[in-house]
């Protein structure tokens, strides 16, 4: 089965994701960490691309973005890998590949699944058991969009501006959104449309995406809903034909 095309539509939120080859380590010390997260903001600032959450792990990232243009975020990825894997490599002396094939997408439903999905990404260090809350680790985005640090590469996005008017309460109100639990079904829900290029969102949603891209956004039903009259009616069909 061929891959599916990334879907890219500018002004809507992705999710994107990249891992370490063979899910081997992409970062060795924290210079690491601080150089990715400094040619991000460039090449973010380059090509127009919002960054409102991230988390760097040991062995992936975790970018919650919104580019300006359709191939803002193509761009900025294909540059900072470039940029990256030339430094790992002249820093460690090594060579070869360090990422996994092309980073996974997904196009996001901000009124749904926004501030949902940025607090998946800032409590991956959490359910890796690295650390008991995410103000304890020092490389996602928690820092600047929860507490009184001031992230230069973070554009803050309408969902969470809407969190309240001033800047300190609406600190206070996304730090508080980490009382609430995040399910296992909307856990494996990101992580399947991530995975497989869908797109996370209701129907809605997902209709208009189709409207605007002319592709599918989530997988059709194995064999057909075989509880519908259509497929009832197609199935009768067959035998007849038979």
């Amino acid at each position: 089965m061929a891959r599916l095309a990334r879907l890219n539509l500018a002004n809507v939120p992705q999710h994107v994701v990249q891992r370490g080859n063979n899910r081997q380590a992409t970062f060795f010390a924290d210079e690491d960490y601080a150089v990715y997260l400094d040619k991000l903001k460039e090449y973010a600032d380059k090509y127009q691309v919002a960054i409102h959450a991230y988390v760097l792990m040991t062995n992936h990232v975790h970018l919650l973005l919104t580019p300006s243009t359709k191939t803002g975020v193509s761009q900025m990825m294909q540059a900072l890998g470039r940029y990256y894997v030339r430094y790992i490599n002249q820093t460690y002396h090594r060579s070869g590949t360090l990422w996994e094939g092309r980073y996974k997408s997904t196009l996001v439903d901000s009124e749904a699944y926004f501030l949902l999905l940025s607090r998946y990404i800032e409590l991956n260090p959490v359910r890796a058991e690295m650390v008991d809350h995410p103000a304890e680790y020092p490389w996602s985005s928690y820092h600047g969009n929860a507490t009184d640090k001031d992230i230069a590469l973070l554009s803050p996005h309408n969902c969470y501006k809407a969190l309240d008017k001033n800047d300190v309460d609406r600190k206070a109100a996304y730090a508080a959104l980490f009382n609430d639990h995040i399910s296992e079904k909307i856990i494996e829900e990101i992580r399947h449309a991530t995975e497989k290029s869908w797109v996370l969102g209701d129907s809605r949603f997902k209709q208009q995406i189709e409207q605007a891209t002319g592709r599918r956004t989530s997988p059709t039903p194995r064999g057909g809903d075989r509880k519908s009259k259509e497929f009832k009616k197609a199935q009768k069909e067959k035998r007849q034909d038979k």
